[in-house]
């Protein structure tokens, strides 16, 4: 480690706010360099603008909730795991609570807290913010390996023929400003929440330093159906139901939990989570069935003698009123369509196809899927720089020296709950800790 070891950070997010943080905390000077007017925007509206930090599970939970390249994380999550981001922030003095499903939030339910602690600590460690300074390049220079006269003999034509590698020397802003750096991490995001100034401008300075850049697609992201009486149930939120997602008889995904009707199809935890599971369905032109179990706790044997029950007790009265006690009013209709019943044919009349439908209807109701919302509306970005152009132990390129890696422009992803934040914590601590105190792995 050297005192006058100099770090810049592209992007004040999560993970750029943690790898300054841990950078500054092992002596080195830290800039971050930030393209908008604050830091943190993105994290801002994270969980509703509540800051969903972390879960508070193992590490081996957290893995096994990454959709991409989850190996990559081990080491990384290792050192800096789901407890750690918590004895991190409370000794900040930011009061953690824990929710349902091991969701960690700030006590305040405030997002601006968890930000306004990481901007103390960066200050308080001497890391200078640079605001609307937008990164345009990376620069670098080439060198000549330490183990050259190995590799090639000590002679004066090899060292001519020898293979220079590249080494990061530090960044040039778009007004034209040079900075120079002995390290740099990249924490510039992905491309989803473009108001939030997510532009893919980080991943292209990836590429333009030779690393590889896997296809993009919004991840976390409401869907969009063919069906359009979505359109009379937007804004209703069902509770402890579960879905299926098949295409054909291939199952994509299931779960249990919360989903959301909106105005052109659905979106919710278990949608977004489902989500990131059939985006590369969705690009193939391919229209996944939606199967949603609006009664996953009840067997149909058990449903039928409900609705049977129901059906003999409320004889005179008309469908739409029976059902009152099974489900949310404006999707009455909706199930009483789908299965073929008038909502208005009364109880005493219903035949036993009618329950039979009804029955099948409520344990199925069908929709289907024909695309997402696109990365406007998506929460994270699924894909970006190769994780096998990334040393896993360090987040250091394997392209080039003296570049570290951080957060959303990692081609790794995860399901809701957390998991994502703590991607960025992990790295970002990784990135930061081994940027200050390696001389490189390269």
């Amino acid at each position: 480690m050297s005192e006058s070891l100099q770090i810049i950070v592209i992007g004040g997010g999560a993970a750029g706010m943690m790898a300054a943080v841990t950078a500054a905390g092992n002596g080195a000077k830290v800039t971050i360099c930030e393209q908008n007017e604050k830091l943190g925007k993105k994290l801002f509206i994270t969980g509703k603008g509540r800051c969903n930090l972390t879960n508070e599970s193992d590490s081996r939970n957290h893995l096994s909730q990454v959709v991409s390249n989850s190996r990559f994380l081990y080491s990384a999550e290792s050192n800096f795991d789901a407890a750690g981001v918590c004895a991190f922030f409370s000794g900040l003095g930011l009061k953690l609570k824990t929710e349902r499903g091991n969701r960690v939030f700030p006590e305040s339910d405030h997002s601006s807290d968890v930000i306004r602690a990481l901007e103390y600590e960066c200050r308080r460690l001497g890391v200078k913010i640079m605001l609307n300074s937008k990164v345009k390049a990376i620069l670098t220079q080439h060198y000549l390996p330490d183990n050259l006269t190995e590799q090639v003999g000590d002679t004066e034509k090899n060292r001519n023929k020898a293979v220079r590698q590249t080494a990061c020397t530090g960044v040039v802003l778009e007004n034209g400003t040079k900075l120079q750096a002995d390290r740099i991490i990249l924490a510039s995001g992905g491309v989803s929440y473009p108001l939030t100034g997510a532009d893919g401008s980080g991943l292209d300075m990836a590429r333009e330093r030779g690393h590889s850049v896997t296809k993009l697609y919004p991840a976390l992201v409401p869907l969009v159906t063919e069906e359009n009486w979505v359109t009379d149930l937007a804004g209703l939120s069902l509770r402890n139901i579960s879905i299926t997602i098949k295409d054909g008889k291939k199952k994509l995904y299931e779960d249990f939990g919360e989903m959301l009707f909106t105005h052109r199809g659905v979106s919710g935890p278990v949608i977004l989570s489902a989500s990131s599971f059939i985006t590369k369905d969705l690009e193939q032109g391919k229209k996944p069935d939606l199967i949603i179990d609006l009664k996953p706790a009840l067997s149909e044997e058990v449903l039928d003698k409900r609705l049977l029950r129901e059906i003999e007790d409320a004889k005179t009265k008309q469908l739409k009123n029976m059902m009152a006690s099974l489900l949310p009013q404006s999707l009455i209709p909706v199930v009483c369509e789908r299965a073929g019943v008038s909502e208005q044919t009364k109880c005493c009349e219903l035949s036993k196809k009618h329950r039979r439908a009804l029955l099948e209807t409520l344990k199925g109701l069908h929709l289907t899927i024909t695309g997402t919302e696109g990365f406007a509306q998506a929460i994270i970005t699924q894909g970006g720089v190769n994780t096998k152009e990334i040393d896993p132990k360090t987040m250091e390129s394997k392209i080039v020296k003296n570049l570290y890696f951080a957060g959303e422009c990692i081609d790794v992803d995860a399901q809701t709950g957390g998991y994502n934040l703590q991607i960025a914590w992990s790295t970002g601590y990784a990135a930061g800790q081994n940027a200050a105190n390696t001389i490189g792995s390269n």
